[in-house]
């Protein structure tokens, strides 16, 4: 692949849906990626329409993407992947970095259906390549390099953990509401406890039973609330919902990152 000049390379989303959207938002309101230079694919307009309001070129065809892009994302649905990859493998040359958000499609689906010759694998590899890509995906939030093996485990805490998340603060603030706080008022100060929450374990590096002990008294409110939160299984049916998020249909391996 041509070195890196003065302007990136083009960014291609193969696939429109809410993951793909997301990673290109990150990437233009960081500007990392002018949004004149990214382009996406999607089968009719009905998600395509969101990367034209971001300022973004679309187009119905895939393999328009591979013939105009350098960095390319795979964000289609896991069970289209395959077919998606076979239609475009044609084109698909050492000058591209590949990259596939689908979840649960394994590295060896992506080479077992994209060419092998012409060493787009090696140039993944390369230091430079490496922190490029990091770089550009940090703009959608925190980034961390793990094996393969990670990677439905990380759907299962990260990707469907915000819908886990969303129903616990969803069940704190019908607490409130039970007791007699009004809904909005409730649901706000329980946004704003989980993510004063959130940012004092990052900020100090903590772990999340330190800062629970912290804060309980004693005798207090607090260690009573945590019993009956032991009472209804909490930590169970957590620990039970990042099991199940993983597509077990697609096998253990994770989809996201690029070619080895």
């Amino acid at each position: 692949m041509a070195a890196v000049g003065p302007e990136p390379p083009r960014v291609g989303f193969v696939g429109a849906g809410r993951m793909a959207e997301a990673i290109a938002q990150g990437l233009v309101r960081a500007g990392k990626v002018d949004a004149q230079r990214v382009l996406a694919s999607a089968p009719t307009d009905k998600n395509l329409c969101r990367f034209r309001v971001l300022g973004c070129q679309t187009t119905h065809s895939n393999q328009e993407v591979l013939q105009s892009c350098s960095l390319v994302i795979f964000a289609t649905k896991p069970h289209v992947l395959p077919a998606v990859l076979e239609e475009v493998a044609p084109l698909v040359t050492a000058e591209h970095i590949i990259v596939s958000v689908a979840a649960g499609v394994p590295l060896s689906t992506l080479e077992e259906l994209l060419p092998s010759g012409g060493g787009h694998g090696d140039g993944a590899g390369q230091p430079r390549w490496e922190q490029f890509r990091l770089n550009l995906l940090e703009a959608c939030g925190q980034c961390e390099e793990v094996p393969e093996a990670y990677m439905d485990i990380h759907t299962g805490l990260s990707g469907s953990g915000v819908a886990f998340v969303c129903a616990f603060l969803e069940a704190l603030a019908d607490g409130a509401v039970k007791m007699g706080m009004p809904s909005g008022l409730a649901h706000r100060i329980a946004a704003q406890t989980l993510l004063g929450t959130a940012k004092m374990l990052l900020q100090r590096g903590q772990h999340p039973a330190q800062l629970r002990t912290d804060v309980c008294t004693p005798g207090g409110t607090t260690i009573y609330g945590l019993h009956a939160m032991e009472q209804g299984g909490l930590r169970a049916a957590a620990m039970s919902a990042v099991e199940a998020g993983p597509p077990p249909s697609q096998g253990r391996g994770g989809g996201g990152g690029p070619l080895p």
